[in-house]
């Protein structure tokens, strides 16, 4: 794995000023495409997103889908072209075991990673894919996702992803509070609050993440990024794929403490051990993920506040109101670190 990079990019990132429709139409049609001149922005904060329709032979035209591509610009800076690749690689991967993933098309050239080189932005094209968010999940639904992560994972372990990063306390903890004190993003008065918490919630996850096996994971994954087709559950946005433990791509979809989320959990694994075998202890990894998630997620918006669309998004941030939210977070993440509830392992056992 890298060891040069930081969890939201090793370099200074660009903007999108000046990627305007022009520029991608052009973009699309120097891949073959013929593009009718309709495009539509899609929801991304890190990236940017859009609906490019096309002309497709009608001998390719099967649904209204078919006549759309989905065109992913990546923020510069963010990601380098071997790490956009590692991406494709694992998503190919998954498709050539038939588990439904929408993976990047490749030009006639075979190259999955396209650049523009006169504004320095690298981007990939997709069928466009219908489904839904489900608002809630049932139990078999639950048991059904447990089983596409299972395949997912098995698919992740044959090899590591040599160019993205693991996650761990070092990169999504102790480097986040580097940048956020070096950019004096907390109030001066927290300050020792926050870095003492963030620092014993590093020091003793340490260990727990040293001890799991690490594989290639989604990341990312929360009900966000699952839809739902006819056909069932798929993953979509694999742009935050990293190594780490199995329970990363679960827990997420069990956010919710308590009985509640517990059972959640227990659904998924159910569904897991079908196919792949759960390591146990990785529950205690659960707590540490989500406050590092949290750290990691208030360095991420710093990093980026000076792209407007942060400011917008993010209204609260920076605020007392919002640092004293996260101590009290943080708070909580570490005493259920230090000491776990005993609920979560036997609701979750076999």
């Amino acid at each position: 794995m890298s060891n040069d990079i930081q969890a939201w990019g090793s370099g200074p990132t660009r903007y999108f000023y000046e990627l305007q429709p022009d520029t991608i139409l052009a973009a699309i049609e120097s891949q073959g495409y013929l593009p009718t001149g309709r495009l539509m922005p899609l929801n991304s904060m890190e990236n940017r997103v859009f609906e490019v329709e096309v002309l497709p032979p009608e001998s390719e035209v099967d649904s209204e889908s078919d006549r759309f591509r989905i065109m992913k610009f990546y923020r510069p800076g963010r990601w380098s072209k071997d790490q956009i690749l590692d991406e494709h690689q694992f998503t190919q991967e998954l498709a050539d075991q038939d588990i439904p993933v929408i993976t990047a098309e490749a030009s006639s050239q075979s190259e999955s990673c396209h650049f523009l080189e006169e504004l320095g932005i690298y981007y990939a094209i997709y069928k466009k894919q219908g489904g839904r968010n489900p608002d809630e999940l049932d139990r078999n639904q639950l048991e059904w996702i447990g089983r596409l992560l299972a395949r997912m994972h098995n698919v992740g372990a044959n090899h590591p992803a040599p160019h993205r990063i693991e996650i761990g306390p070092e990169r999504y903890g102790l480097q986040a509070l580097d940048y956020l004190f070096e950019h004096e993003c907390i109030p001066e008065d927290l300050e020792l609050r926050y870095e003492d918490l963030v620092e014993e919630i590093c020091q003793r996850s340490e260990p727990l993440f040293q001890a799991c096996q690490k594989i290639r994971l989604h990341g990312d994954a929360h009900q966000g990024n699952l839809l739902w087709s006819a056909t069932g559950p798929f993953w979509v946005d694999f742009d935050d794929m990293v190594m780490g433990p199995a329970v990363q791509d679960l827990w997420l979809l069990a956010a919710v403490r308590g009985q509640d989320g517990y059972s959640q959990l227990a659904s998924m694994l159910r569904g897991y051990r079908w196919l792949r075998k759960f390591p146990q202890e990785e529950l205690s990894l659960i707590e540490p993920l989500r406050a590092l998630r949290y750290i990691h997620f208030s360095a991420w918006i710093a990093k980026r506040w000076s792209d407007p669309a942060f400011p917008r998004t993010f209204t609260e941030f920076g605020s007392r109101d919002y640092w004293m939210t996260q101590i009290e977070d943080l708070q909580e993440c570490l005493q259920l670190i230090i000491e776990p509830d005993p609920g979560l392992f036997s609701s979750t056992s076999l």
